[in-house]
C-alpha cells in the first residue's frame, strides 16, 4: 500500500550501496507535449502505411513500441517484422521535424526543472530516464525545456527497446553499474500505475505524482511508496528520494 512522505517505510538493506539512481518518466511527469506527439504519430503513420491515421492508441504509461503495434491494429493494418523499425524511424523523423514547436505547444510540468536540479545536488545521485518514448524523442523533449543537463541519457531505458518496463528498469540499473562501476539503489518517479507496477516488480522504490491520469487512490493502491501531488515543491521531492534511499547509501545527504 502506498504511503505519504511522512509514513514511508524502508526495507532493510543487506549491504551498503554507493550510489542512488533516480529514473524519471517523461510524459506528464516532466513534460506535456501531447499535441506535438499526436501530430508526429499521424505523419509517421502516413509515411509507413500510405494511409491517414484514424485512431491513435492511448499511451497510459506504455512504450512507443506498444503504442505503434496497437495503433496499426486499430487502423486495420496487418503487421510484419518491418513495421516496427520503419515506424520508429518515421516517428523519430516526424517528431524531430517538430522539435521547434515543443515549447509553443507543450510545457514543462510544474516544478520539473527545480526538482531535477535539487535532486542532482543529493550526494551519490545519478539521474536518467525510464520512458516509453524512443530515445531520440526523449532527448528532444527534455532539451526543449532545458531539462537535459540533469540527465545521463546513456544509461536510461527507452521505448524502442522491446522489454517489459520492469525488465527495462533493471537494464537501466545494470547500465548505470557498468558505467559508474558501482551498484545503485534505484528510485522511479512517474505518474502512472504502470510505472508503479514496474517499480514493484523490479524491486525499486517508487515515487508517484498525480500530474498524469492516475489518481492518488489508484497510485496508492498500485503500491507507490510515496505519492506527491506534483513536483512543485523540490524540497519535498528531495526528501522523498532521500527517505527511500539513504539507508542504502549510508544515510548521506
Amino acid at each position: 500500500m502506498g504511503l505519504t512522505l511522512g509514513e514511508a517505510i524502508l526495507s532493510p538493506s543487506e549491504a551498503p550501496i554507493d550510489r542512488r539512481l533516480v529514473l524519471w518518466n517523461i510524459d506528464l511527469t516532466l513534460v506535456d507535449v501531447t499535441i506535438v506527439t499526436r501530430d508526429a504519430y499521424a505523419e509517421a503513420f502516413r509515411a509507413v502505411t500510405g494511409r491517414p491515421l484514424v485512431k491513435l492508441a492511448p499511451a497510459m504509461g506504455r512504450s512507443d513500441s506498444e503504442i505503434i503495434f496497437d495503433t496499426l491494429a486499430f487502423n486495420g493494418i496487418t503487421t510484419d517484422d518491418s513495421h516496427l523499425p520503419r515506424f520508429i524511424e518515421a516517428l523519430a523523423q516526424s517528431f524531430g521535424d517538430r522539435r521547434d514547436r515543443l515549447t509553443k505547444q507543450g510545457r514543462a510540468m510544474p516544478g520539473a526543472k527545480d526538482a531535477l536540479r535539487a535532486v542532482s545536488r543529493l550526494d551519490g545521485t545519478v539521474q536518467s530516464v525510464l520512458t516509453g518514448t524512443i530515445k531520440s524523442n526523449a532527448v528532444h523533449k527534455l532539451t526543449a525545456f532545458g531539462l537535459n543537463k540533469y540527465i545521463d541519457f546513456t544509461i536510461g531505458g527507452y521505448g524502442e527497446e522491446v522489454y517489459p518496463k520492469a525488465s527495462l528498469l533493471q537494464v537501466a540499473q545494470g547500465r548505470a553499474k557498468d558505467k559508474y562501476g558501482a551498484p545503485f539503489s534505484a528510485v522511479l518517479i512517474g505518474d502512472s500505475t504502470r510505472d508503479v507496477q514496474a517499480a514493484r516488480i523490479a524491486g525499486a522504490a517508487m515515487i508517484a505524482v498525480t500530474s498524469g491520469r492516475s489518481t492518488f487512490a489508484e497510485l496508492t493502491e498500485a503500491g507507490a511508496d510515496i505519492v506527491l501531488p506534483d513536483l512543485s515543491n523540490p524540497s519535498e521531492v528531495v526528501a522523498a528520494v532521500a527517505k527511500l534511499t539513504d539507508r542504502y547509501v549510508g544515510g548521506r545527504h
